[in-house]
This record gives C-alpha cells, structure tokens and sequence, in this order.
C-alpha cells in the first residue's frame, strides 16, 4: 500500500515515526544464485523483528537488477505485514534508475529511501551536489535519508567531506527528513560541529557508528539511528538506545563494555583499503552468526577469507553475544536453501 504521509507530512511524520535502530537486510538468493530466496528473505525479515530493531535497509548494492529489487520490497513488506519499518537503498547505476525505484518504493509502502549516489557522479561544485540531490527529491514523494559518506568522493569540495552550506540548506528540503552522517567517523569534531549546526533543523541527526550514540543522545537527543551491520551484535544495539532514552545510562554502559570484543572484531574484519566497497560478504556472514540466513551473494563482491570468519565469530562469542556453532561451510548453503 502507498505511504500514508505527503510531502508536506513527511518531516513531522518521520520524527513520530523513526526511533530506535535501523539496520540492514541484505538480499538472499537461490544457490545457483538465479534468483532471489524467498523463504531466505522471509526468514531474515523475521528475525530482524526477534532482535528488536525499528526496521531495516533493503541493500542494493549486492547484485540485484531493477526488477528484482523491486520484489526484494515486496516480499520483506509482506512478511513484515505492517510490523516493521523499511528504507530502501537509493544506490544504484544511474540517476534515473535511482528516481524510478523510489517511485516503486512509494508506490509498494516503503518508508523512505537512503539516497546515495550512482558511481559515475562526479560533481565539480557543490552546486551539482545541492541541484543532484533537489531533482531526485522533487522527482518523487518519498522520505529521504540524506547518506553523507567518504565514498561519495566528496571531501575534494569541501575538508569536512560534504559541503556544509550545501547540508544545511537540503535540510529544508520538504521530503529530506533525516540525514546519515557518516564522514565524522575518523574525526569526532566533524560530526559534533555538524549536529551543532543543524540541531535546529528540521531533520532527525543519524551518526551510525554505535560506539558513537551515548554521546549524541546525551548532547542531541539522537532518537533515531542507522544504518549498518548491527545484527552482528544481536539485539544490543535497540537495546543500547532504549536504555539511553530511559534515562538508564550506568545500565547502558554496562552493555556497551560488554560487546567491546566484538566491536574489535568488527573493526579488524571490516578493512577494505582503498576498495570504496562495503564487504557485504563479512556483513551477511557476521548476520548469520546471528541467525539470519547467510548464503552466497552476486558478484562484484570481496571475498570472505578464514581469517575474518574466525575473527567475527571469536568477537561475539566473547561478547557473550549467543552466535550459532555451526561450521563456517553452512553460512555459503545458508539456513533456507533454495
């Protein structure tokens, strides 16, 4: 069913709506990878819904075409029946495309869109960044998450990684309801003059490194955050912010030290050098320690090595974070072969 919000809704919509955790599902597919996995994704989706999180992105950049994207929506909205909260992933070849499945996304009941930047763009100016980001928005009806991250090629423009006068005034953008503010990660400062400057704004302040959120909820109220790989820490992380918010924060830190092994691990296996490709591989492995599906995933993606296998599932287990015992060769077969 479409949205139940227009464009002139989306931003009080959005500060009801998103709080807690947002993570990802990334999608399963059939063994001779043909085809994506239905009883896969169902199971994904569902446990998603077990470990406590708000919702999840639907990612794209893990081989799917248009159309399969397209029932990828489908089959998590269906199984979640109402129940949970999806974002679709606004990152594939072209700008059209991008325009095109957020129209799908609208038109299926999807919450909102993680609006990146196809590979080939390339702006000189911050101008075509602002004019990029105002087309795709005014194309369509849908929320949108701002994703302001290092591999958008971006910090050529301007030091801080995203063009600051530029952020603040797609802030005013009527569907831009939240913004993922990602380029802070190697400088604390960064993202702490960002929030600064835009917590008067009328848009949710997403930092999604967890190590991040007492901080940000202490000095900005961050009720919404996301997305990454938080899975792989079981429920911690919904938890994490749901102690924050209640005021219980001595319990909060508890939790906090407590997953600090696997919080190491995920930082020795999440290494891609100069890549400028998330290793999907180590992510859907790290969320079948979990539970969820695991399985093979399309090309181009980096290879997944003993070594990181090893190191993610050591990081949970001294987490005391309940991950599965069974040997790493299910994880390629996945819990719903198809």
């Amino acid at each position: 069913m479409p949205n139940q919000y227009s464009r002139a809704e989306a931003k009080s919509w959005a500060r009801e709506t998103f709080r807690g955790a947002c993570n990802v599902i990334i999608p399963s597919y059939a063994s001779d990878l043909g085809s994506l996995n239905e009883a896969a994704i169902r199971h994904d989706v569902r446990r998603n819904m077990e470990l406590g999180f708000w919702g999840a992105l639907l990612v794209s950049e893990a081989g799917t075409d248009l159309e399969e994207m397209r029932t990828f929506m489908e089959i998590a909205l269906d199984e979640a029946a109402g129940r949970h909260r999806f974002l679709l992933q606004g990152v594939f070849d072209t700008t059209d495309d991008i325009i095109a499945m957020a129209r799908e996304a609208q038109a299926l009941g999807v919450d909102g869109m993680l609006l990146g930047h196809p590979n080939s763009f390339y702006p000189t100016s911050p101008q075509q960044v602002e004019d990029y980001t105002v087309d795709i928005c005014e194309a369509t009806d849908l929320a949108v998450v701002l994703f302001v991250v290092e591999h958008s090629n971006l910090r050529r423009l301007d030091v801080r990684g995203f063009p600051a006068d530029v952020l603040e005034r797609l802030t005013k953008v009527d569907t831009i309801v939240a913004v993922k503010y990602e380029v802070g990660r190697q400088q604390t400062t960064n993202t702490y003059e960002t929030f600064r400057r835009l917590e008067n704004a009328d848009v949710l302040l997403s930092d999604p490194m967890e190590f991040n959120a007492p901080m940000w909820v202490d000095m900005f109220g961050m009720q919404w955050m996301g997305t990454s790989n938080y899975e792989y820490y079981g429920p911690y992380v919904p938890r994490l912010l749901e102690l924050l918010h209640a005021g219980q924060r001595e319990k909060a830190m508890e939790e906090y030290w407590r997953i600090q092994p696997a919080r190491n691990a995920r930082s020795a296996t999440m290494s891609s050098g100069g890549a400028n490709l998330v290793h999907r591989y180590v992510w859907k492995f790290q969320a079948w320690l979990n539970g969820y599906n695991g399985g093979p995933i399309r090309q181009p993606a980096m290879k997944l090595s003993e070594t990181q296998m090893r190191t993610a599932a050591d990081g949970v287990r001294k987490a005391g974070i309940a991950a599965t015992d069974e040997p790493f060769a299910d994880f390629f077969v996945g819990r719903n072969p198809g």
